[in-house]
């Protein structure tokens, strides 16, 4: 089947990025009517379409393609995907939980299917889905069976400190600078600044206990990483090493998410 016949879509906050490369920028907090068009934009041509695998965040309905968000895409709340993106019932169209298809795709591309894994994106938010025997766990609507990001840690959440704000705070609160992006504390941190390498040990620190007690109550032998934060897994990686032992730590790999969309076909 050629590209025009099939299309997938990683549909985020601020951009869906598409399987040819483009990059379409969508505002979550927008109107309908811009996420509509950024939907349709996205999508494409749909006379040649013949289907159509789409990654989304959650909640959502993945059976029936309704969205149930109300922190980001609440203007469509109760909508079906389809109708706002005017794709005809000709096509077929599949959804899959964005972090979850990461998890498929990657246990596809690295030989993972029969193996007890699990997946860790760190991002805006703390992403987080496991397999058991290669079989993705999901709660009813299709959402990971298991969060991370609500586990409680000092006086909130585990995902105040284990996110972009979480780094970004936690470098403000040592040096005093507030200016920096994760992107440029990685950089710094890269460049050998003790501030932020002290940052992003300490995010490895305070998330390895939890991913042990995963890993132990679960039986994990893979724990994967994804998201834009993922990226600078070697600046946090050697605290988790140490705890979980024999379990491998493996960046997941890159289009992984396109991946798990393929095998919904």
């Amino acid at each position: 089947m050629n590209m025009s016949e099939k299309r997938c879509l990683d549909v985020g906050g601020t951009f869906i990025k598409c399987d040819d490369g483009r990059q379409v920028p969508t505002c979550s907090n927008g109107s309908l009517k811009e996420m509509a068009a950024a939907f349709k934009e996205a999508v494409g041509p749909v006379a040649s379409l013949k289907q159509l695998g789409i990654a989304i965040p959650g909640p959502f309905n993945y059976r029936e393609g309704i969205f149930l968000m109300k922190h980001k895409f609440a203007a469509a709340y109760g909508m079906s995907f389809r109708d706002l993106a005017g794709i005809p019932p000709h096509v077929d169209v599949k959804f899959l939980h964005d972090v979850n298809s990461v998890l498929v795709g990657s246990m596809d591309m690295l030989g993972l299917k029969d193996c007890n894994c699990a997946l860790v994106t760190l991002g805006t938010g703390l992403g987080y889905t496991h397999a058991i025997k290669g079989k993705v766990q999901c709660n009813e609507l299709g959402s990971p069976a298991r969060g991370l990001w609500n586990r409680p840690w000092e006086d909130g959440m585990l995902e105040d400190r284990i996110s972009a704000r979480g780094i970004r705070n936690a470098y403000e609160d040592i040096t005093g600078d507030s200016s920096q992006s994760v992107y440029g504390i990685a950089q710094r941190a890269y460049a050998g600044e003790d501030a932020a390498l002290r940052v992003f040990r300490q995010t490895g620190e305070i998330l390895a206990p939890f991913l042990k007690e995963e890993a132990e109550e679960l039986g994990l032998s893979v724990i994967l990483f994804g998201g834009q934060i993922s990226k600078s897994l070697s600046l946090m990686i050697e605290p988790m090493t140490g705890l979980l032992g024999g379990v491998q730590l493996l960046p997941a790999p890159e289009g992984a998410v396109f991946r798990g969309l393929d095998t919904l076909f």
